[in-house]
């Protein structure tokens, strides 16, 4: 009998230690942006779009599979891939990129938690200057967070953050579930109400936006960090990505639910608030308050994964360029001056978008956004197809191939569909 529980303790242990990135990911990829798409698609569709939320996950569980692949397989990142093999070229259009996604992400990451926080905390009077005075508290506090405790730190505060968010909001969207019949037929059975109105595009918009962008990249270098090198490992990620992308999944569900029993308007975190005080009819203050805090567990995980993970990547472009790959190190070093620098600059200068709109900015910022995926798809095709970049064994098989070539023509739809928008 003894054995037998020290042989669970031990797979439990195993267990906890596997999920460690995967957590990150799925914190990271879950933010204001992605609750209030997902609540406000819930709102004008109904619980039938639920499997567009595990479609969406599917997705990105293959595109970032596929990308731990390549790395515990060559030893290489994903970025080093794109130098040796396709050219300097692309990897300076990737930075070029990386510094324009980071602007308008880190100014939007700061704005909605600044209206969150103030939501939670309302001791500023104005709704505008709160935000303002809120989001650069949560800025600096992740600055804090990242330089002082290192990957450790940020490891644990992340798990507290989406132990909150999936107590809070997936609690609420159980509550608040009327008839789960038709929340199984909307899990099961495939279909798009509103066709001729803005059923598609909000489909559309709900499988895109599950599971993050960019931040995709950075499970590289957090599976570094947790000392996973080499081949036998790759059983182990992708145990990992299978849960991360399930907790995502779970949180994208539970936000159609919550927002399929309310009428919700606005976007971003200011949706977020006033979902949150349509509740108060259905569960009270108390009700009110625990989703708020689910809520902003969610957005400022996010934007302390992004503060932490995305030095890594301007680090890991910036020493391809300098020719000094400090991945040859095994992990990027944090206290490096790429990595402090990047850290710092996301961190500040985007504050000002605190005080000014960016309406038109964020548009083409959306066009740009969507372009990534396609790009990702195209690169892992290049580089995870040839036997002599990523060697026989862990070359991709034909149905790997054109699931990966079905993303990319969803995603070049989906980019389709946003330029059609805003032309």
């Amino acid at each position: 009998m003894c054995s037998k529980y020290r042989y669970t303790d031990k797979m439990k242990k195993k267990l906890i230690s596997i999920i460690g990135p995967g957590i990150l990911v799925a914190a990271t990829g879950i933010g204001a942006g992605d609750l209030a798409t997902a609540a406000f698609a819930g709102s004008k569709l109904g619980l039938v779009i639920l499997w567009a939320v595990i479609l969406g996950a599917f997705f990105k569980f293959v595109l970032n599979e596929g990308l731990t692949r390549w790395q515990l397989a060559t030893g290489k990142t994903l970025l080093e891939g794109v130098t040796d093999h396709l050219g300097f070229p692309l990897l300076y259009g990737f930075l070029a990129y990386l510094i324009f996604w980071t602007f308008f992400v880190a100014a939007a990451l700061m704005s909605a938690c600044g209206v969150a926080l103030h939501a939670v905390l309302p001791f500023i009077q104005d709704a505008g200057t709160g935000k303002i005075v809120y989001g650069i508290i949560c800025s600096i506090a992740g600055i804090v967070l990242v330089r002082l405790g290192g990957y450790q730190l940020f490891e644990k505060v992340m798990k507290v953050c989406i132990g909150l968010m999936f107590l809070t909001v997936v609690t609420t969207a159980i509550i608040l579930i009327q008839d789960w019949t038709e929340l199984f037929r909307g899990l099961f059975i495939p279909s798009i109400p509103n066709i001729s109105d803005d059923g598609i595009s909000w489909t559309v918009a709900l499988i895109g936006g599950v599971g993050g962008t960019v931040t995709i990249l950075c499970y590289g270098y957090w599976i570094r960090e947790e000392g996973r090198f080499g081949e036998a490992e790759l059983s182990n990620s992708r145990l990992d990505l299978a849960i991360a992308y399930g907790i995502t999944a779970i949180f994208g569900l539970a936000m159609v639910i919550i927002g399929s029993t309310v009428e919700v308007e606005g976007g971003g975190a200011t949706l977020i608030i006033k979902l949150s005080e349509q509740l108060v009819a259905k569960m009270g203050m108390v009700g009110k308050w625990i989703f708020l805090l689910g809520a902003f567990g969610a957005i400022y995980s996010s934007l302390l994964g992004v503060w932490q993970s995305v030095p890594y990547l301007f680090t890991d472009v910036w020493g391809q360029i300098s020719s000094n790959r400090q991945t040859n190190k095994k992990i990027i070093d944090t206290n490096s001056r790429p990595y402090r620098f990047y850290l710092y600059a996301m961190a500040i200068i985007p504050m000002i978008g605190l005080w000014f709109g960016f309406a038109r900015m964020q548009k083409l910022y959306a066009i740009i956004g969507a372009l990534f995926i396609p790009m990702l798809v195209v690169v892992l095709l290049l580089l995870n197809t040839r036997i002599k970049y990523i060697g026989k064994d862990h070359k991709y098989h034909a149905i790997a191939s054109i699931v990966l070539i079905f993303i990319l023509g969803f995603f070049i739809w989906v980019l389709w569909m946003i330029i059609q928008k805003f032309i």
